[in-house]
This record gives structure tokens, sequence and C-alpha cells, in this order.
């Protein structure tokens, strides 16, 4: 009987790349040859309602350009479609296992996730190795004195900036320099979309030029009509680029207000990794007693981008467009559900997560839960984002709402308001209240 090769595995899943990867680095190190793998994980797939979502197109071509980066080195890119637990249980029948490395993900289906592959491993006396490498500060790093989480932003950004002195925390981990050490094999052909059950989507992404941006972010990100952000979300979020590369250049080139995102992005993912409970409720539980109205038409014409306020309606058309938004608009679009809609925001997040390509499970709950007023640190109930006051500042000539709404200046194909803002202030106002009251 032939005697199974003996490895360890470098398992990929929001570190879509071989240069400063933390779990890579530490695998390539560990004595035996590596061997690389992805799992397009069919208990996430299955969850998926549309079948050109864009980001399985965007892993996908990921997952394309990783497996050349790794032929070109003599590897191969192991690429198997099935629940994690029973890929590790066929990988188990070929190789003799020792060590399986990860990057730590804190979301709570990755936990659960991680727990159950790591229980089977031990069973088979086989280590289970986290890092961390999605955020720069992860879960006990950043504490209050007393040892408990912070949930309020001010002093956890003083904290995770005194912590950022020590130089190492940005270091880089040369992983492409151990690759010699991967598993040298060939391995089958990456699945195509449709064995996996999808097709391409219409949306593609280019790595963007962001360097140039973050020079003067300070001054142009708040304007959607301008080239004025990073467009780096989708490969923080899928790990295409370093976050350690993004806080480096955040602290060349825009050490106050980009770097200031990256923290707001550390602080939402421990916010969630000790407070699972606000992927379903209110960070603060009294607000779990608002009466939303749910009004499943207006909910439809806040998604098709036909409420009548032209500064929604572009930000809405652009995520369906496109599949991003700009970060400015998602506030307004998403104050403008909670409050002027009174639909729970959890209907919000919920569209968010399936348009999103940068969607991240603990970001885009803290947003939401800050625009309604239920979050940790979140914007005060009673503050209702006016549509045409954010217009009149943040796009003035228009020029982003008339990209979005080629008819907006024809009264009879753009739609009236289906809500007239002081009477929709007032109400929010009043059942928020009354909820309150409770």
């Amino acid at each position: 009987m032939k005697e199974k090769p003996e490895v360890n595995i470098f398992w990929f899943r929001r570190d879509l790349r071989l240069d400063d990867n933390c779990g890579l680095y530490h695998a390539l190190k560990a004595g035996l040859p590596v061997l690389a793998l992805f799992i397009f994980d069919r208990n996430i797939l299955e969850q998926l309602e549309d079948e050109d979502d864009a980001r399985v197109s965007f892993i996908h071509d990921a997952i394309v350009k990783l497996k050349a980066e790794l032929a070109a080195k003599g590897s191969g890119l192991r690429v198997i479609h099935a629940r994690p637990l029973e890929a590790f249980q066929q990988l188990q029948g070929e190789y003799t296992l020792r060590n399986v490395f990860i990057n730590d993900d804190y979301e709570p289906y990755a936990r659960k996730r991680d727990q159950e592959i790591g229980d089977y491993l031990k069973t088979k006396g086989i280590n289970f190795k986290g890092y961390k490498d999605h955020v720069v500060f992860e879960k006990n790093e950043v504490l209050k004195e007393d040892g408990t989480p912070y949930t309020v932003f001010t002093p956890y950004k003083r904290k995770w900036l005194q912590k950022l002195e020590a130089e190492f925390h940005l270091k880089s981990y040369p992983s492409k320099e151990y690759l010699p050490n991967l598993y040298q094999c060939r391995q089958p052909e990456i699945p195509e979309l449709a064995e996996i059950g999808f097709k391409r989507s219409p949306i593609t992404v280019q790595i963007p030029e962001y360097i140039e941006v973050l020079g003067n972010y300070k001054n142009t990100r708040d304007y959607p009509a301008l080239n004025g952000t990073s467009k780096l979300s989708v490969h923080l979020r899928f790990g295409t680029i370093s976050i350690r590369e993004a806080a480096r250049l955040g602290l060349e080139h825009s050490p106050d207000t980009w770097l200031s995102e990256l923290v707001w992005r550390d602080f939402y993912a421990m916010i969630l990794w000790y407070f699972p409970h606000t992927v379903h409720s209110s960070f603060k539980k009294e607000f779990d007693n608002i009466r939303w109205r749910n009004n499943e038409a207006e909910f439809q014409f806040w998604c098709e981008g036909k409420t009548g306020y032209p500064i929604v309606d572009a930000g809405m058309r652009q995520l369906n467009a496109t599949g991003w938004m700009h970060n400015r608009v998602r506030m307004v679009v998403a104050s403008f559900l909670c409050k002027h809609l009174l639909i729970d925001w959890r209907w919000g997040e919920a569209y968010f997560a399936r348009k999103l390509l940068d969607y991240d499970q603990a970001s885009n709950i803290g947003g939401w839960q800050w625009a309604a007023g239920t979050g940790n640190d979140a914007a005060p109930y009673f503050r209702v984002f006016s549509p045409d006051l954010q217009t009149q500042k943040f796009d003035k000539k228009l020029e982003y709402i008339r990209k979005w709404i080629p008819e907006f200046d024809d009264p009879f194909r753009y739609p009236q308001p289906i809500v007239e803002h002081k009477f929709a202030r007032e109400r929010a106002l009043e059942v928020y209240k009354a909820g309150l009251a409770k």
C-alpha cells in the first residue's frame, strides 16, 4: 500500500494572497511541505440568493490568480467544493496531516465552523493553529484597564494608536521567501463557476489607484461625485491586500483620516467578537422595543432607488449596479430607511449583505446599528439626517445624483418623495420615544 504524503495544510479563507500572510508564513516555516487549500464552502454558498453574486466571481478570480502564482513555484492549490468538515475528512484520507494553519476569522459562523474543524482534527491528533491577519489588533489586545472590551470608539482609538507606536505590529511577514516549502505537486483544476452553482457576475473589480487618493483623502472622501475614496474595502474584505500594508499606507499618506477608518474596522470586528448577539438584536437592548412600521412596498421603493429622495435613490442605484456604495451615502440611505420609513435596520442590513461586494458582517452591522441609533457609540436616536441638507453639503452640483438618476430632471419620470421629511422626522422621534419608554 502506497504511503500517504506527510504534509501541513494552509487553509486560505479571507486572506487570498501569498505576500505578507501571517498564517501562511508560519505554516511555511513549520518544517513539513505545505499543501495550499481553498474550500468553496457549501454552507455559505447555499445561503446566497443570486446566482451571479459578484463576490463569488471575485473570489473565483482571486483563486485562479493564486493558483497561477503557486504553479509558478512548482506547487498547486487544492480547491474543494464541499462543507468544510467533509473537505477535511476527504483530505485526511489522502494525506498524513500533522498541522492545519489558518488566519483567524471573528464572525459567528466562522467561529462555529472553526470550532467544529478544530474538534475534528483534535480527534485525529492533528494540530489546528490560528493567527491574526485580518485586523491590526484583535481580541484581548486593546482592552480597558479592568480587562473589559471598549464599547465607545474614542477611548478605543486612543489606546489603539498608543499600541501602534510599537512598530512591529505593522511589520510585514515575508511569506513569499518561504514558498519553496510548499508541497510540490500538480493539483486538479479549479471548479468552474457553473460547477459550484453560479454564473459570472457583470460586476468587475479592479485594483484601484489608491495611493494618489490617500494623499487627499481627508478632503475628498465625503463627496460621492469625486474619486475620493480608496476603494480598498473589497480587497481588505477578502485579504487580497494585507491589513498591515493598508495601515502602513495610512500612516504615510493619511495618518488622521484613513487610519481612523481602519481603527473603526478593528473596533467593529471586536464588538462582534465580544457581543455576537448584535447580529440579530440591538446592542442597546431597550431599542428592541421600537415598533417598526416595516412597510414592504416602501422597502421595495428604497431597494430600487425610487423613494423620490435623489441622494438616497442615487446611492441605492449605485449599489445595485456596481456592488458598492459611497460611504457617506451609506449613512444617508441607512438613516432614511430606519428613521424616515421606520423600517427595521435588520432589513437594510440584510439587503446590504446580499448586494455589497465588500460586505463585512462586523462593519455592516456596526454601521447599520449606528445609523439606527441602536448600537454601541451610535448616533443618538433623535439625529435624523436630512437628505436635502446632505445633498447641499456633499453633492451641491448634483453630479452624483445625475450620474445615477438619468431621469432626475424629468418631473414626469422621477417620482415624488414617498414621505415628507418634517413629518417623517417627527414620527420617528415619537416612535423611538415610545419604544424607549417601555
